[in-house]
């Protein structure tokens, strides 16, 4: 075990893994036994028909079963091979819920008389109520879905049944998402090859590809994988039973593969640290029955340290997130926190609130940073060590926007205000307060940046800021409207001296937004994608939701900026294509290797919905024009990068390079996306030198861990404006980050697991009653 190796930590994996899953179903109201888990469900926007109803035509030897443990308490089964259970409907979407156990066998799955699925209903485990298919691919219609008993499979004379169908109403010009593909492969073409345009400066945009889970967190884990988690809701996929929060998605061919997640996820943070392993922390805690669908007995998230170790495999087959609570997590709750990695390569851990809820306040308030693994850094030994900041900036200053900077400080941004924090010595510099009253952290959601360092300058760091929103954070929501505009400001900061004492330098996208992602390029652009013109964050808090959502008025069009273009001519959307998909709170954005940008997520809803601004499970793919163009080619990249280390790379130049070609070789974080915020995005330029032989390139590793955290990175060759696929390094010498063991026993002795729901406890309220789970 990777992480825990180089951690020099012992746990037991067998007795973690061996124990009884977390998930165990909804919890009666004042009782802590949960009683049985099913997933059915059925969002908003969404229609049931049981078994019974007459809608639904059945051929062949059909039998009824009445149970309490089936859908209005009627199931429909048969065990003869051609009978079949036909419906038409009209809407864009279906589902087909029944049963799984040793009996049952495997089901053909027609839709408009097109065949799209075989499925194996047989299952070790018996269990209820399943979602056993799923389409939300059709155009708003009728259509019929029909299932029909294949006759064969692990037994004799399997079974299928029927339990209900559930159809999504949908809207006439919003199509829905494209069926899910299964995991079952690795071999296809790479996203984001389209044919090709006249014009070199087109860009292209396709829809290719479902989620499974929402897309609330994202990161790019390989060159053939991203890994996405979201909160405990009803997603379509399942895992052991249940609806996946967390699921890693294939880059090539678009699978999805769902993971098992003990504790909620909820506005979590994460980082890689330098040994590559991914750590996701915080959450929310263990949802109430009367603050969402169901209690689905998860375990409280809001000290979690959930463990991804790294994940080269193409298949990813045994690729897994692991907890242990008792001994792996923070000193204290934490919700919409911001986790960095630093320059020895562990995690900074900022801010937060200490329970669900909106927007922060005194009470709720986490006005901390910590360290993981612990530090006994400034004598905290493994506990949190006060930020000041942190408390000025309430109210709007959950997930700041937060960057390790190539001097070894951190740039901090939240509310109006920002710092540079020396970690070292547990200081605070002041920044200029961000110009004409704009808010840039949650609920009021700005993109923050650290623009690409160079060593032409000496890596000078400057921040970018986009967007955001001027309403007052001291407002309740009821004076609040969905209506009420966002920003369309962009500042910079340079961080000299004479940066600072000059102040924040403003100009204006084309459009207002709030909630957009700023995705860096190769090229050094960037390009801002999603977002909202009007509204906040968040949902279900102010007046004129659309559906839950606070916000309306869905920016569509990406526009990219230059930086290093003269002022004033910097934001361009020429040759962009818009987008028909809404993607405000809960979407994001990631450069992938190949260049071009996933986009996916969206969903201002306590739990799925099918409404207007309902769960959004479409992957997008925006190609800048260079994905269409002839572009350099790797050959045999190296697999790490020393810090000053010289490596020469051969590479292969296309026909149409310049004589003197523009050489840059761009290592970058793609970073961790979640809520607007990319934590350690990056892009540093690497010194290189080409020889006369043409295509052997030197190219120097980053200075100083300061410049770029040891830490895996991705590297682009970009020759004259058009980058290589980028391939994976790990920066540095892939050693874990260092373990403080008297920090780490400390942490545990003084800090209780889960302690937010021990508190609840011992005041005597039960898990089944009502919590916090508003946003």
């Amino acid at each position: 075990m990777i992480i825990l190796a180089l951690l020099s930590f012992s746990v037991l994996w067998a007795f973690a893994w061996g124990k009884e899953s977390a998930w165990n179903g909804q919890t009666p109201s004042g009782t802590d036994t949960p009683g049985p888990f099913r997933p059915y469900y059925v969002p908003p926007g969404a229609k049931s028909y049981d078994s019974s109803s007459p809608l639904i035509h059945f051929t062949g030897s059909w039998f009824d079963s009445f149970n309490n443990m089936y859908v209005a308490m009627t199931l429909r089964w048969t065990d003869e091979k051609g009978a079949a259970a036909q419906m038409t409907f009209v809407g864009t979407g279906i589902e087909w819920f029944g049963g799984l156990d040793r009996s049952h066998g495997i089901a053909a799955v027609f839709i408009d008389g097109k065949k799209v699925q075989e499925i194996d209903t047989w299952s070790n485990v018996s269990r209820k109520q399943q979602r056993i298919f799923w389409t939300f691919n059709l155009p708003y219609g009728k259509h019929t879905i029909k299932v029909r008993n294949l006759g064969k499979g692990r037994v004799d004379s399997p079974v299928i049944d029927i339990d209900a169908f559930v159809v999504t109403e949908g809207h006439t010009t919003l199509p829905m998402t494209l069926p899910l593909t299964l995991d079952l492969s690795n071999a296809a073409a790479q996203p984001g090859q389209i044919e090709s345009f006249a014009s070199q400066t087109q860009w292209t945009l396709e829809q290719k590809g479902v989620t499974g889970v929402s897309a609330m967190q994202l990161t790019v884990i390989s060159d053939t994988h991203a890994l996405i988690i979201d909160k405990v809701e009803h997603n379509p996929v399942s895992i052991g039973g249940h609806p996946a929060w967390a699921a890693l998605f294939n880059l090539r061919t678009h699978a999805v593969r769902p993971l098992k997640v003990e504790s909620n996820s909820f506005c979590a943070g994460g980082t890689f640290l330098s040994n590559g392993t991914l750590i996701n922390v915080g959450g929310n805690p263990v949802v109430g029955g009367y603050t969402s669908a169901a209690d689905f007995g998860d375990l409280d998230g809001l000290q979690a340290v959930r463990i991804f170790e790294p994940c080269p495999s193409a298949s990813a087959a045994h690729c897994n997130i692991y907890e242990n609570h008792s001994r792996i997590r923070m000193a204290s709750p934490r919700w919409y926190n911001t986790v960095i990695r630093i320059s020895d390569g562990s995690a900074m851990i900022v801010g937060g609130s200490k329970k669900g809820g909106w927007m922060n306040n005194e009470t709720v308030n986490n006005p901390t940073i910590e360290y993981w693994p612990p530090k006994s850094i400034h004598n905290s030994i493994g506990l949190p060590i006060h930020l000041p900041f942190l408390v000025r900036t309430l109210n709007a200053n959950l997930f700041p926007i937060v960057f390790s900077l190539p001097d070894d400080r951190i740039f901090m941004a939240a509310n109006q205000d920002a710092i540079i924090y020396d970690w070292r010595t547990n200081q605070e510099q002041h920044l200029p307060r961000i110009p004409n009253e704009c808010r840039v952290t949650y609920p009021m959601a700005a993109a923050g940046l650290l623009l690409p360092l160079s060593p032409e300058d000496g890596y000078t760091a400057e921040i970018l800021l986009c967007g955001g929103s001027t309403i007052d954070d001291k407002k309740p929501g009821y004076e609040i409207s969905s209506q009420d505009p966002a920003s369309s400001q962009c500042s910079r900061l340079l961080l000299t001296d004479q940066g600072i004492a000059a102040g924040w330098v403003v100009e204006e996208m084309p459009e207002a937004r709030h909630m957009p992602d700023a995705v860096l390029l190769p090229t050094g652009e960037v390009l801002i994608v999603n977002g909202a013109r009007t509204g906040i964050s968040g949902y279900g808090n102010v007046i004129d939701q659309v559906g839950q959502s606070n916000a309306d008025h869905p920016v569509l069009t990406p526009v990219l900026y230059d930086p290093t273009a003269p002022a004033g001519r910097r934001f361009s959307s020429e040759g962009m294509k818009s987008s028909a998909i809404p993607r405000m709170y809960h979407s994001v954005a990631t450069l992938t290797p190949y260049g071009d940008i996933m986009v996916a997520g969206s969903n201002p809803n306590l739990d799925r919905s099918e409404v207007k601004y309902g769960t959004e499970y479409r992957v997008e793919w925006v190609g800048p024009p260079y994905m269409k163009m002839n572009r350099p080619l790797v050959h045999k990249p190296p697999k790490a990068l020393l810090y000053g280390q010289n490596l020469t790379l051969s590479v292969k130049f296309p026909p149409s390079t310049n004589k003197a070609p523009n050489i840059k070789v761009a290592l970058m974080d793609l970073g961790f996306v979640t809520h607007a915020v990319h934590a350690n995005s990056r892009l540093v330029y690497l010194s290189s030198s080409l020889f006369s032989d043409g295509h052997s390139l030197q190219i120097t590793g980053p200075p100083r861990p300061a410049v770029y955290p040891p830490g895996p990175g991705w590297i682009y060759v970009v020759v004259d404006g058009v980058p290589s696929v980028g391939f994976q390094v790990m920066v540095g010498n892939g050693d874990g980050p260092p373990v403080d063991h008297a920090a780490w026993d400390n942490l545990l002795k003084m800090t209780a697991v889960d302690q937010y729901e021990a508190s609840k406890k011992t005041k005597g309220k039960k898990k089944g009653k009502k919590i916090d789970n508003t946003e």
